[in-house]
């Protein structure tokens, strides 16, 4: 029997106690975090993993002596369960690295190796700088860098990526989900047009995995990225390559490192340490879901956040849409399934003066471009300091959300007195 919106808030909402740094209180007020596009904040549970992996395990790989062996297995359970969290073929199409940037900069440079002068590549405007400027950058190799058009609504402009995408086009690099605007991306239909001239499909996932399920068998993508550090954990960039795919490419690596799958595009010692915090925080998603396996239990618990999320999402942009002087941006909430982000301005004030004047009561927003610059420079934001941002988690509050839009509502009021 699926669950009351009360009933589902009042099973989640005490898994807010479950974030210590959620305590603290600033000019005597609580924390209202909001900026989990930026980073989530981090349970006990993933602290723990990473302060026991200190205290038990704390050594380098493949060695005869125990400690070694229990970082090989951390780093192999790791593997495993975000294979099962993306629901990969196995363990062995999971990299990791410093942070998604830096894996998806290895990848581009190996991937131009791959491509031929007057060979074409397709990017977005919407997207985060993660995923253009290593594509960008391979128009030194002569390769040929064409950008999907942005609409005004926040969304892609699918007409003109039917008219760009073409026999030339060796690989279509777009996001999930936008982490300034909070809109979805239609990647079957990326999927479908790849297939059609045979280009591979990479995706930026960083801001859609805290909040929806991923699949990708079924959505057939050949890369996906994404960070930890934005579904609970630490900063670790997560790389899925479809299987055989990566070892295809001629990544940057010393001659001692391992040349096979996942490790081939893996430089130097992994943090092993946050690689046990990575483990423990899908199994904290999990905690959330049901079911007889692990994926069942990843995907059960994602959809149950997701739920949270949205509504309190809803609650916060429709609050806003009502405020005169608010402008909101991005697709609306009607009909439409979106991330649960809200970025606006308010009429008379720079984005960052807004949040400064919200950080000293407590709520924590952001402001700017969020690395989405390309869109942000569209939408003709760029010069009056982008917007402001707040992104819904799975510890934000109905008090949170009342507390932003009364923040907003007294600035407003202050200016016109």
């Amino acid at each position: 029997m699926m669950k009351s919106q009360d009933d589902l808030y009042k099973d989640i909402i005490k898994h807010r106690a479950d974030f210590p740094s959620l305590k603290k209180k600033i000019n005597g007020y609580p924390l209202a975090y909001l900026d989990g596009p930026g980073g989530s904040q981090v349970p006990s549970s993933v602290i723990n993993a990473i302060s026991n992996y200190y205290k038990n395990s704390n050594a380098n790989t493949h060695g005869f002596f125990i400690t070694s062996k229990g970082t090989d297995d951390i780093i192999e359970k790791t593997r495993q369960i975000c294979s099962a969290f993306l629901n990969a073929e196995s363990s062995s199409c999971i990299s990791f690295g410093a942070n998604m940037t830096t894996l998806n900069f290895s990848l581009g440079k190996a991937i131009g190796k791959h491509l031929r002068k007057d060979d074409e590549i397709l990017i977005t405007q919407l997207d985060h700088e993660a995923n253009r400027g290593p594509w960008i950058n391979l128009r030194e190799n002569g390769i040929i860098v064409r950008e999907v058009l942005l609409n005004q609504d926040g969304t892609l402009n699918y007409e003109d990526f039917y008219k760009k995408i073409n026999e030339r086009t060796r690989l279509v690099a777009m996001g999930l989900a936008s982490n300034a605007l909070g809109t979805l991306n239609n990647v079957k239909l990326a999927r479908q047009l790849t297939y059609e001239v045979g280009a591979w499909l990479l995706v930026d996932a960083v801001h859609y995995a805290p909040h929806f399920p991923i699949d990708v068998k079924s959505s057939g993508v050949d890369f996906l990225l994404c960070s930890a550090y934005k579904f609970y954990g630490p900063h670790v960039g997560i790389l899925y390559s479809r299987e055989g795919f990566l070892d295809q490419l001629q990544t940057d690596r010393l001659r001692t490192q391992n040349p096979k799958s996942p490790n081939r595009i893996e430089t130097g010692t992994l943090n092993h340490a946050a690689i046990a915090g990575v483990k423990a925080a899908i199994e904290y998603i999990a905690s959330f879901g049901i079911g007889n396996n692990i994926r069942t239990k990843i995907v059960s618990g994602m959809q149950k956040i997701g739920n949270y999320e949205n509504h309190l999402a809803k609650l916060l942009y429709n609050g806003l849409k009502k405020i005169q002087g608010v402008t909101l941006y991005g697709p609306s909430f009607e009909g439409k399934n979106r991330a649960p982000t809200v970025s606006f301005t308010i009429n008379g004030f720079e984005p960052s003066e807004v949040c400064r004047i919200l950080g000293e009561k407590g709520i924590c927003v952001w402001d700017g471009h969020f690395y989405a610059i390309r869109a942000i420079e569209v939408l003709g934001l760029l010069e009056k300091g982008g917007l402001v941002r707040a992104g819904i988690s799975i510890y934000t509050t109905k008090d949170d959300i009342q507390r932003l839009i009364t923040g907003i509502k007294e600035i407003l009021k202050g200016k016109t007195k």
